[in-house]
């Protein structure tokens, strides 16, 4: 999870992620883990600026090939 998609970001002077956007992907992340587990799979959930943590991860995974990410589409106002 990003802070800077959370704390004070405004489209319009409306929240981007308001209260009830937030706990719905709260909800959906502890959903997603949950059926992984029971797959025998894991969920690595991490607060912070992505470019700073998937630093951190890489270097506490020691082996990694490849990463995969999106960009989040910007709107034009």
């Amino acid at each position: 999870f990003d802070p800077r998609h959370y704390l004070s970001t405004h489209t319009c002077g409306f929240p981007k992620t308001g209260p009830h956007r937030l706990r719905f992907l709260l909800e959906s992340v502890k959903d997603l883990r949950e059926t992984l587990q029971k797959k025998g799979s894991n969920l690595v959930v991490r607060k912070g600026k992505p470019e700073d943590v998937v630093c951190d991860l890489i270097t506490q995974l020691g082996s990694v090939s490849a990463v995969a990410f999106h960009e989040e589409v910007r709107e034009l106002l």
